[in-house]
């Protein structure tokens, strides 16, 4: 929590500066660049933001490494809310954005097909079958990928093999520019799963639960400890972006945004302690 709170502090610290030296246009949106996985819950907290600041928030989601390739390529973003700390870092450290806080975590969880007989204790063994279907997202455009080649790889100390036989199997099925749009409405990866194109998709537990709602029977299996694979979403601001922007961003990582994080699955560290139990 020491940590965090130096990460808030400095993002503070820019919020007041920006503050005395530009001045507010409380008539223009902030431009938010997000994770998609972050869309149903930030759309709530921008909701709450515009609600108490009159600040509106014109709110953009994708895949997080598309959206910072876009943000490096001089893409409008002013806030930017990734589904990893890397992408915003990077930003950071080319001194494009102010200091990257952590604001959220997420886990991988894997979505299965109703009638497939899963556990977490025989999620590996069922996953590696000839006959299922396993999916991710696009590795480096989309950190979901990336987060599921690292249970990949944790699967090798369960199962000789193991990590290239998923490697080579998984379909990317979400998150690549190519990647086939869900219709309007509907979640992709309960979509694929659905329409047969995956028996088993690793995806945020957050992304499988908003699944589940929308698609009865699809289950959701926890990874067990030996393949669990953890997620830490990252937050920053560009620089010579308005007051406003910092002021979205605080308002994300205050008690009110974090809450509403936290609704929607998502861990929020910024929370006081025993405040999500």
């Amino acid at each position: 929590m020491q940590g965090l709170s130096r990460q808030i502090g400095a993002l503070l610290v820019a919020s007041l500066g920006m503050a005395m030296t530009a001045s507010a246009h409380a008539d223009e949106a902030v431009s938010l660049f997000a994770a998609g996985s972050l869309r149903n819950a930030l759309d709530e907290v921008t909701a709450a933001f515009t609600a108490e600041s009159g600040i509106k928030v014109d709110a953009k989601f994708g895949p997080s490494g598309m959206l910072r390739n876009e943000i490096a390529a001089g893409g409008p973003a002013q806030v930017f809310a990734s589904a990893n700390m890397a992408h915003p870092q990077s930003l950071a450290a080319a001194g494009r954005s102010s200091p990257v806080v952590l604001f959220a975590r997420n886990r991988l969880c894997a979505l299965v097909k109703p009638g497939l007989s899963v556990t977490p204790e025989t999620l590996l063994q069922t996953a590696l079958r000839e006959d299922v279907k396993v999916a991710t997202s696009t590795p480096k455009a989309d950190p979901s990928g990336d987060y599921a080649m690292a249970v990949f790889a944790k699967s090798e100390a369960m199962k000789s093999g193991s990590r290239n036989i998923l490697e080579q199997k998984a379909l990317q099925l979400t998150g690549g520019p190519s990647s086939a749009a869900a219709p309007s409405g509907r979640n992709a990866y309960g979509w694929h799963v659905a329409e047969g194109r995956a028996d088993i998709f690793f995806t945020y537990c957050t992304n499988a639960l908003k699944a589940r709602q929308e698609n009865a029977g699809q289950q959701i299996v926890a990874l067990p400890e030996a393949l669990a694979v953890g997620a830490d979403y990252g937050l920053t601001v560009m620089k010579d972006s308005p007051p406003a922007a910092y002021r979205l961003a605080l308002f994300i990582v205050s008690s009110k945004g974090q809450e509403i994080l936290a609704r929607y699955g998502f861990s929020a560290p910024a929370l006081v302690q025993g405040a999500q139990q």
